[in-house]
């Protein structure tokens, strides 16, 4: 883990990366493509918020899972770009709003001022926004019918109110910054809640809060960037989707979920400013529900390094020695 990094753990980032950079390149100068196009007769100033957030340096980790999802189901990098150009978008957009003063409250990301920082609340709330409805418009024109209309429920569902949304909504309840005063209704008319099986957890401030809400806010949305990237390389198919193929994506993406997050609250605990390009030290500050206030720090790591080996197996599963290696490298990333 952080500051015990080997030398081999060390080589197989330097290998990853390099085995990324090219589509790392695809998928910015897709981002800078479509905005350009897309947005051409927009108002200047929500162009401009919307270019300084989605084309601000960053690794790309979820169009990145879509490319790899995409080739380890039988297509190639060109096939997925405009769903990983979508889900770019939506996380984007997340982040926007997540940084606002009534959500997280953040003034740096990707060692940049945050959005609304820049350019004000009202216009970094817009930009969100018109991200957000971009995504849609830019997944609907893939080419397939089938491949369009499967990829924009994905995106909905994982980013709507029992995915990431409801994953944000919880956390803010669990930080007392949302007062929810009365039980959740009924949803299907039956006295059942519709919450999807996956996503349900167990306990108030336990660790089945913790991992619900996170399987929500953070991993719903790798859940979708795997699932576009099975969608453009098979469902237009005859055949169809390989349902082993998807449900091994899903393992990936539930377990690299849970990895990510684990690892982004030691990051809070551990690291630097200048290393994550974002405020450290927050979430104990607020008293915030995480992993190392709930487990400790020496239990998160154990707790991390399981899920990382859970992530490679699913990748052996899928055949995608980089999404394994996108796992290992996870599980001792330092920003």
């Amino acid at each position: 883990m952080r500051g015990s990094l080997t030398i081999a753990d060390a080589e197989v980032a330097v290998d990853l990366w390099g085995e990324m950079k090219s589509r790392q390149s695809r998928i910015d100068a897709a981002l800078k493509s479509h905005l350009e196009t897309l947005t051409r007769d927009a108002p200047e100033p929500l162009r401009n918020a919307m270019a300084y957030s989605l084309l601000a340096p960053g690794k790309r980790l979820r169009p990145l899972l879509t490319l790899l999802a995409c080739e380890a189901a039988g297509g190639t990098a060109q096939q997925a770009l405009p769903s990983a150009v979508a889900i770019e978008m939506v996380h984007t957009y997340s982040l926007i709003h997540d940084d606002l003063p009534a959500m997280d409250d953040d003034d740096l990301r990707r060692g940049m001022p945050t959005c609304h920082k820049k350019y004000g609340e009202a216009l970094a709330i817009l930009a969100g926004d018109a991200l957000l409805t971009l995504a849609f418009q830019v997944v609907a024109g893939v080419n397939g019918s089938r491949t369009a209309a499967v990829s924009c429920l994905t995106i909905a569902e994982g980013a709507g109110a029992v995915g990431m949304v409801g994953g944000q909504t919880l956390d803010l309840i669990a930080d007392g910054r949302i007062q929810d005063p009365s039980p959740t209704p009924p949803l299907n008319g039956e006295g059942q809640n519709q919450t999807p099986p996956s996503f349900v957890g167990k306990g108030v401030g336990g660790l089945g809060s913790l991992e619900n809400i996170h399987a929500r806010k953070t991993g719903a949305l790798f859940r979708a960037s795997l699932r576009l990237g099975v969608y453009a390389a098979q469902a237009d198919r005859p055949e169809g989707v390989n349902a082993k193929t998807l449900a091994a994506a899903d393992r990936y993406a539930a377990t690299f979920g849970l990895l990510f997050q684990v690892t982004d609250d030691l990051l809070d605990v551990e690291s630097t400013a200048d290393k994550t390009g974002k405020r450290v030290g927050k979430d104990a500050a607020r008293g915030k529900l995480t992993y190392p206030g709930l487990l400790g720090v020496e239990e998160s790591r154990r707790k991390a390094a399981e899920l990382g080996t859970q992530a490679v197996t699913a990748a052996e599963e899928l055949g995608s020695p980089l999404l394994a290696s996108l796992a290992q490298y996870v599980v001792t990333r330092e920003r």
